[in-house]
C-alpha cells in the first residue's frame, strides 16, 4: 500500500514537471544564482528536461529506422550529461553572487556561466517538448530534430567542460576575486580539462544566450562573416552564391565550421576587413537615414603642433604632437550636435553655448572602425543630452600599436580644452564616454591626465572595457569561445597587434613549412595569454623583401589602412580653417579613402546591383544567384566553396575522394583570379602572386583547424598601467573622477569591469555599474536594429546625465531650447 502512494506521488510530481511553466531562454544572470518567490526551483528545471529527454527515449526505442534510433541515443546522451552538468553548475551556482560589485548590481564571470548552462538546459527544454507534441503528426521531420537534439548534446557537453575549468579557476583566486592571486598559464588552466568543442557555439544553437530578438542579428552577421571570408581569401566570384542566401544560410555545421576555422587561423588583417564593412558607402549612410537628425556632423583635422595648456596649479606646460611608431601626422576629431550654438566653428546661431560636452572614443578593438561607424548611437546620444559630442579618430593597430592612440586622445582633450568655444560649449562639465577599446583609451587618458597635472574631466562612462589587456585567467574570458561578435580569436589578435606587436613568431613565408604542432612556439613568460604558430602569426614587424608579402599583406597596405593612414588624405579631413559639414546644401559628400572603395567594391561587384524606382532614382539590390550552378563548359569546381568542404557520410569513400579532387581543382583555378586582383590593389602588376601551394593553404582554412585554444596564441604584454588601467597605482585611481560602468552577462570584458568598480570602491571613489540581460559586446552598435540595444543605449544616457549634472552645474541656463 505505502509502495502504491509512492508511486502514485512520483508520477504526480513527474505530470507536474511536464506542465511547469519556465521562461524562454535566456535565463536571466541577475536571478539564476538565487531563490526568487514565484519562480521554480532551478532544479526542477533541470528534472523537467530530464523526464522530457526519457519520455521521448522511450518513444523512439522501439523506431527501428536510423533517425529514430539517433534521436533515441540523442536523447539519452542529453540525460547522462544533465547527470554530469548539475553538480558543477550547481557549485558555481552558489559561490558566485559572493563576486558581485554589490547586492544592487549582481553581475560576474560565474554568474554569467551559471546563465548559459541554464539557456541551454531552457533551449534542450523546448526542444524536447516540440518533439514530445509533434512525434505522432505525419509531416514529423526526424531528420532536423535529429541534428537539433544532437547539436543541444554537444552544446551541454561543452558546458561541462568550461564548468570544469571554472571550478579550477575558483580554486586559484582568493574568495570574491576574480584574478586569480598567483601566476597562472592558460595552458595550465586548459591542461586540467579536455578541449572544448567550440562548434556547438557557432552551429544550430548559435546565440541561444541571448535576447530572442539579437540572435536573428547575430546569425546574420555570422553568415556575412563566412561569407566575406570566401571573398577574403578567395578572391574570387565564387562567393556570390554565398552572399544571396548561399549554404552558410541553410547548413549551420558548415557555417559553424567555417567561423570557428576562421576565428582562429585568420589574421588580424582580416578582422580589419570585416569590422571595416561597417563603413562602407551604404552603411555609412545608414545613420542619416535610421538615426536622429543633427545639425553639426564635421570632421576636424588637429595639426600635429604643440599645444600649450595650463595647469590646475596656473602654470603652463606644453605638449607635444604624438610621434610614435609612425611620426607626425594629422589627427581627426568628429564633431556632432544637433544644434547649431553660437561660437561653433564654422556656424552662426542665436543658440548659447551648451554647459557641458562629450568626449568620446570608439571601440573596434583598437584595429577597426571609426566615429563614423559608431554615429548610429552618437546622434541619438547628442540629442538627448542636447550636447556637443567630439569623437576621436585615433590611429589603428597594428600599423600604430600602443602607445600611439592614447598619446593621439590625450592630444585631442588637450586641444579641446583650448578650443571649446569653437566646440560650441562652454566647458563647465566635461565628461568622458567610450566604448569596448575606447574605453580602455579613455581610462588611460585620465591617468596621463592625473600625471600632467591638467584639468580632470567631470565624469567617465565605459561600457563594456577591456581594462586588463594582459591575460589573467577570469570566467567572462571563456565566454569569448563562444562569443559571435568577438570570438576567441579576433579578441586574442587584436590585443596582441595593440598591445605586443613585436613578440616572438613573426610571419613567416607560407608554404615554406606545413603547419602542424612542431611549429607551435613556447611562452615567452606567464604573462602571455595563448601559444600561437609561427605560421599562423597575424602580426609582423613588416617584410624583408617583395616575396615575402603576402596577398593578406598587400590588400592591408592598400584596402585597410589605419586610421593614421586615412588622415593623410585630403579628401576625407577638412581642414581647421576651412570647416564644413558632411552634407552641404549641394548634397556632396567627402570621398571615400580606399578602404573604403575596397569594401564599396567588394559589395558591388558581387553583392549588390542597382535598380531603378518610381521616381527615378538608383537604388541597389542584392544580385540574383546566377552562378548557383555550374554554366555550359564551365568545371563543376568553379562554383564549389574552397574552404570548407560539406561533411558526407560515405562508406566506400568515393564522395571525399571527389570532394578532394573539387578543392584541388578550384584552388588552381582561382590562383590566376587571385594574382591579378591582388595586382590590381596594389596598383602594381609586377608583384609576383603566390603558388599555388600558398593558395590551396590560404583558401583551406580547414588545413589550419587548431586543436585546442592554447595551441594557437603566445605573446607577452608589459605591465603598464597606461595599456591596463586596472594595474595603476592607488593614489592615481584615487583621484578618478565619478565613474559610471555598464556591460553585460554575456561581454568577455565583463570581470576587468567588475574587478576595476571593486578596486575603485575600495579606494573610496563615486563608482556605479550596471550588468545588462541579453545582449552582446559591442550592442551599441546594434541600437538601431534591436529593442533591447536600443534600451540598453537609453540606460547609457541616464549614466551620462548623472555624470554631466548640468541642473546643479548651471540651474537653468542650460535649457535653451
Amino acid at each position: 500500500m505505502n509502495l502504491r502512494l509512492i508511486n502514485r506521488g512520483f508520477r504526480f510530481v513527474v505530470r507536474g514537471l511536464k506542465t511547469m511553466s519556465f521562461p524562454d531562454s535566456p535565463a536571466k544572470a541577475s536571478i539564476c544564482c538565487e531563490d526568487v518567490e514565484g519562480t521554480p526551483p532551478t532544479y526542477a528545471m533541470y528534472e523537467a528536461l530530464k523526464d522530457s529527454c526519457q519520455n521521448n527515449a522511450q518513444y523512439f526505442q522501439p523506431d527501428e529506422s536510423e533517425n529514430g534510433q539517433r534521436l533515441y541515443q540523442g536523447f539519452m546522451t542529453l540525460i547522462d550529461h544533465i547527470d554530469t552538468v548539475w553538480p558543477l553548475v550547481d557549485r558555481v551556482r552558489k559561490v558566485a553572487p559572493t563576486y558581485d560589485f554589490d547586492a544592487k548590481s549582481p553581475g560576474n564571470g560565474y554568474r554569467s556561466f551559471v546563465s548559459v548552462v541554464d539557456s541551454c538546459i531552457l533551449h534542450g527544454l523546448k526542444l524536447s517538448r516540440q518533439v514530445c507534441t509533434g512525434r505522432d503528426a505525419l509531416l514529423f521531420r526526424k531528420g532536423y530534430f535529429v541534428k537539433e537534439v544532437e547539436s543541444c548534446s554537444q552544446l551541454l557537453a561543452s558546458l561541462g567542460t568550461c564548468l570544469h575549468h571554472l571550478h579550477t579557476l575558483i580554486s586559484w583566486a582568493e574568495p570574491g576575486d576574480l584574478f586569480p592571486t598567483e601566476a597562472h598559464s592558460p595552458e595550465e588552466l586548459f591542461s586540467k580539462a579536455d578541449t572544448i568543442n567550440q562548434y556547438c557555439f557557432y552551429g544550430r544553437c548559435l546565440g541561444f544566450q541571448f535576447a530572442p530578438s539579437i540572435r536573428g542579428i547575430l546569425k546574420g552577421i555570422s553568415i556575412c562573416m563566412a561569407g566575406f571570408s570566401e571573398a577574403y581569401y578567395s578572391q574570387g566570384n565564387l562567393i556570390s552564391s554565398v552572399w544571396t542566401g548561399g549554404q552558410y544560410l541553410i547548413d549551420p555545421e558548415l557555417r559553424a565550421r567555417r567561423i570557428v576555422n576562421i576565428s582562429q587561423s585568420a589574421s588580424v588583417e582580416f578582422c580589419k576587413a570585416f569590422w571595416f564593412l561597417t563603413e562602407s558607402e551604404i552603411m555609412r549612410r545608414v545613420p542619416s537615414l535610421m538615426s536622429t537628425t543633427v545639425a553639426v556632423n564635421k570632421l576636424i583635422t588637429i595639426t600635429p603642433v604643440p599645444i600649450v595648456v595650463t595647469t590646475l596649479e596656473g602654470k603652463e606646460t606644453t605638449v607635444l604632437p604624438p610621434n610614435s611608431h609612425i611620426g607626425l601626422h594629422d589627427l581627426n576629431v568628429r564633431l556632432i550636435s544637433v544644434n547649431k550654438r553660437n561660437g561653433m566653428t564654422g556656424e552662426t546661431s542665436t543658440l548659447p553655448p551648451s554647459d557641458g560636452v562629450m568626449f568620446h572614443c570608439h571601440g573596434g578593438g583598437f584595429v577597426a572602425q571609426s566615429s563614423k561607424s559608431h554615429e548610429g548611437y552618437l546622434r541619438d546620444w547628442a540629442a538627448k543630452l542636447n550636447i556637443p559630442i567630439l569623437s576621436v579618430d585615433y590611429s589603428l593597430a597594428p600599423q600604430a600599436p600602443f602607445p600611439r592612440a592614447l598619446e593621439e586622445v590625450f592630444f585631442a582633450y588637450c586641444w579641446l580644452l583650448n578650443n571649446l568655444k569653437e566646440i560650441g560649449t562652454t566647458g563647465k562639465r566635461i565628461v568622458f564616454a567610450g566604448d569596448s577599446a575606447g574605453a580602455n583609451l579613455l581610462a588611460g587618458c585620465t591617468l596621463k591626465i592625473l600625471e600632467s597635472g591638467i584639468r580632470l574631466p567631470d565624469g567617465l562612462f565605459m561600457a563594456y572595457a577591456p581594462l586588463l589587456v594582459s591575460f589573467i585567467p577570469s570566467p567572462s574570458r571563456l565566454l569569448c569561445l563562444m562569443d559571435p561578435l568577438l570570438p576567441f580569436g579576433f579578441m586574442m589578435r587584436c590585443l596582441k597587434a595593440y598591445a605586443s606587436p613585436n613578440s616572438k613568431g613573426k610571419e613567416e613565408k607560407r608554404g615554406n613549412k606545413e603547419l602542424t604542432s612542431s611549429n607551435v612556439t613556447t611562452p615567452v613568460d606567464g604573462n602571455g595569454f595563448l601559444k600561437v604558430s609561427t605560421s599562423q602569426e597575424g602580426i609582423s614587424e613588416g617584410p624583408s623583401s617583395f616575396e615575402e608579402v603576402s596577398p593578406s599583406d598587400l590588400a592591408e597596405l592598400q584596402a585597410h589602412k589605419s586610421g593614421s593612414e586615412r588622415r593623410q588624405s585630403s579628401d576625407t579631413t577638412i581642414s581647421a580653417a576651412s570647416l564644413q559639414s558632411e552634407h552641404t546644401a549641394t548634397g556632396v559628400s567627402p570621398s571615400e579613402d580606399k578602404s573604403q572603395q575596397y569594401v564599396s567594391d567588394f559589395l558591388d561587384r558581387y553583392v549588390f546591383d542597382s535598380d531603378t524606382d518610381s521616381e527615378g532614382r538608383r537604388f541597389p539590390i542584392v544580385k540574383p544567384n546566377d552562378r548557383a550552378s555550374p554554366r555550359e563548359g564551365e568545371s563543376e569546381a568553379s562554383t564549389t566553396l574552397v574552404a570548407e568542404p560539406p561533411l558526407i557520410d560515405d562508406a566506400d569513400g568515393k564522395d571525399k575522394k571527389r570532394i578532394k579532387s573539387r578543392i584541388s581543382e578550384a584552388a588552381t583555378g582561382i590562383m590566376g583570379a587571385m594574382s591579378s586582383g591582388f595586382a590590381y590593389m596594389t596598383d602594381s602588376n609586377s608583384i609576383t602572386g603566390p603558388t599555388q601551394e600558398e593558395m590551396a593553404e590560404r583558401t583551406n582554412l580547414d588545413s589550419l583547424i587548431a586543436r585546442s585554444p592554447s595551441d594557437e596564441f603566445m605573446f607577452s604584454v608589459p605591465r603598464d598601467p597606461f595599456l591596463s588601467p586596472y594595474w595603476a597605482e592607488d593614489k592615481l585611481l584615487k583621484q578618478f573622477p565619478p565613474l559610471r560602468i555598464l556591460s553585460v552577462h554575456m561581454d568577455p570584458c565583463l570581470d576587468d569591469c567588475v574587478m576595476f568598480a571593486k578596486k575603485l570602491k575600495r579606494l573610496g571613489n563615486e563608482v556605479e555599474i550596471d550588468v545588462l540581460e541579453g545582449l552582446p559586446h559591442g550592442f551599441l552598435n546594434l541600437s538601431l536594429m534591436a529593442k533591447e540595444a536600443n534600451d540598453a543605449s537609453l540606460k547609457c544616457i541616464e549614466r551620462i546625465k548623472q555624470l554631466l549634472d548640468l541642473e546643479n552645474a548651471s540651474g537653468s541656463e542650460n535649457n535653451d531650447l
